[in-house]
């Protein structure tokens, strides 16, 4: 008696030549709806499945495999006799290999319009059904739901007289329960925004499921001894450094990963053309101007010491003047992230450096499906919160000094206060002209991080400006600032003593302004 595969895919992408190789390896193949028709049309002999279910399809195809001829012939266990006899004396064939892919969900629901109903209509029943019976069965039943292992499936039947390994079954088990896990929690993420958007219940989910796929194997983590992986969402759209291209250089790192995304996640705070020049996710330089080359210029020159080995990101196109000069000879880049790439400026840092890691992200504006959380790993647990995207204008400021800002200075503070948004924690960040040039980060105290940056900063900071990341607790770190030479600060307030801090600035004749909200970041 010949082996059977079932067929019924929404993506049909190889499946003609695919089961015309299942048939000459002497399977039967049975079909549904769209996907028999396809088959037929390519030549491919196809029983249809209403003809082994002795049922018509129904319900406007709703329901077409959900019969014990069919899940019977997945989930009798071949070495049980009494499994047998019970399939011949109900006349159901076992079934040897399930070709199965989903109703496309996500491509749905990442439709602006679509509606709940539309979404209800794309969610596949049949499928994951069995999916699952054909893999929990994976022994005597192939499971098959990547049209990406078609090939090797070919390949492996033809070298082993048409069987597989049992690894390579329980591998494409695994794959299918991933599969239909992964369709499952899409499925009540989209469920349970449709009830937070009725119920304006802005609570975070009771329980919370994550779904990454591995991109890549890394050489280790932070450190050597320490195993590491990088994996993605592959529902998320956003530009990022998870879906960038690389054009050039070695494998990335765990650093690298982490502190390019640091970078380009600064970077993406500005609409006009900015760099930044990240070192183990801080800033040591950021600047925004009228071309990518003279922001870039501008950033470096920040903290040229920190900048050594660092990453660099830009929110335009790398041109070749550009490339020329991050690719300096006092300099040393790990890593460039931007939206594109001139052929020359590639020409000019592959050159450079047979290393530097370049990745093009594409279009830093279009329309996307953003990750929405931020998360930390504690042991045993894990923090959740919506990410940081709090924005700014001058109007929600608060000047509380008696001396107020000018236009400039207060482009000045909005420019220092998204910067600090990004540094660790305690942070003080010092700005003129739109560039840092001083950065205090992760300190325990804040007048610490103000005596680092100023340091930094060196007589840079004449005339510049501050940005807090939360409150001053004490005065001491605004009477640092004003022996600096810094005219204007920017912070969060809600000290208990904000008045002695404000008292502060007035002495010393600086502004002060404050958002009521502060940016942690650790």
């Amino acid at each position: 008696m010949p082996k059977r595969a079932l067929v019924s895919v929404y993506d049909k992408t190889g499946v003609v030549d695919f089961t015309r190789e299942l048939v000459e390896l002497g399977y039967e193949i049975v079909s549904t709806g769209g996907t028999a028709r396809k088959l037929k049309d390519g030549g491919v002999e196809v029983i249809p499945v209403s003809e082994v279910t002795e049922f018509p399809e129904m319900l406007e195809g709703r329901v077409k495999t959900l019969h014990p001829k069919i899940h019977g012939g997945l989930l009798a266990l071949r070495e049980n006799r009494e499994h047998m006899q019970e399939l011949k004396e109900q006349g159901i064939r076992p079934i040897d290999m399930v070709v199965v892919n989903l109703y496309p969900f996500a491509e749905t629901i990442s439709r602006d319009e679509t509606t709940l109903e539309e979404a209800l209509e794309n969610i596949d029943i049949g499928g994951p059904t069995m999916i699952r019976s054909a893999a929990k069965n994976f022994q005597a039943v192939t499971v098959v739901t990547d049209p990406a292992d078609y090939e090797a499936l070919i390949a492996e039947l033809k070298e082993n007289e048409g069987q597989l390994s049992r690894a390579r079954k329980r591998e494409l088990a695994r794959k299918a329960f991933e599969k239909t896990s992964s369709y499952d929690r899409m499925i009540c993420d989209y469920l349970r925004e449709q009830e937070t958007k009725e119920t304006e219940d802005n609570k975070l989910p009771a329980h919370f499921t994550m779904d990454y796929k591995k991109k890549m194997d890394l050489r280790y983590g932070e450190n050597p001894h320490q195993r590491a992986a990088f994996y993605e969402d592959e529902n998320i759209t956003e530009p990022s450094v998870t879906g960038a291209r690389q054009l050039h250089g070695k494998d990335l790192s765990f650093n690298n990963i982490n502190d390019t995304d640091g970078a380009l996640e600064l970077i993406k705070e500005f609409r006009e053309p900015a760099a930044a020049v990240i070192k183990h996710t801080n800033p040591c330089g950021l600047a925004v101007a009228d071309n990518i080359c003279e922001a870039y210029i501008k950033a470096h020159a920040g903290d040229p010491m920190s900048a050594f080995g660092s990453i660099v990101a830009l929110n335009r196109t790398l041109d070749r003047k550009t490339a020329a000069e991050i690719a300096g000879p006092d300099k040393f880049v790990e890593v460039v992230i931007a939206p594109g790439y001139e052929e020359k400026a590639v020409q000019v840092l592959k050159e450079r450096w047979d290393s530097v890691r370049l990745l093009e992200t594409g279009s830093l504006d279009r329309d996307c499906s953003r990750d929405k959380y931020e998360l930390k790993k504690v042991t045993g647990g894990l923090l959740v919160q919506d990410r940081n995207d709090l924005l700014y204008r001058k109007e929600d400021l608060e000047v509380v000094t008696q001396k107020q800002p000018s236009g400039d200075q207060m482009q000045e503070l909005l420019f220092a206060w998204t910067a600090v948004k990004h540094v660790k924690s305690n942070a003080i960040v010092m700005a003129r002209d739109r560039a840092l040039v001083g950065v205090g980060a992760g300190q325990m105290s804040r007048v610490d991080a103000m005596i680092i940056a100023a340091r930094k900063a060196e007589k840079r900071s004449e005339g510049a400006v501050v940005a807090s990341d939360a409150f001053f607790p004490f005065r001491d770190a605004v009477d640092e600032a004003a022996d600096n030479g810094i005219t204007a600060i920017i912070q969060p307030g809600g000290s208990i003593r904000d008045d002695e801090v404000i008292e502060a600035a007035d002495e010393h004749d600086l502004v002060m302004v404050m958002t009521g909200n502060r940016h942690f970041k650790h």
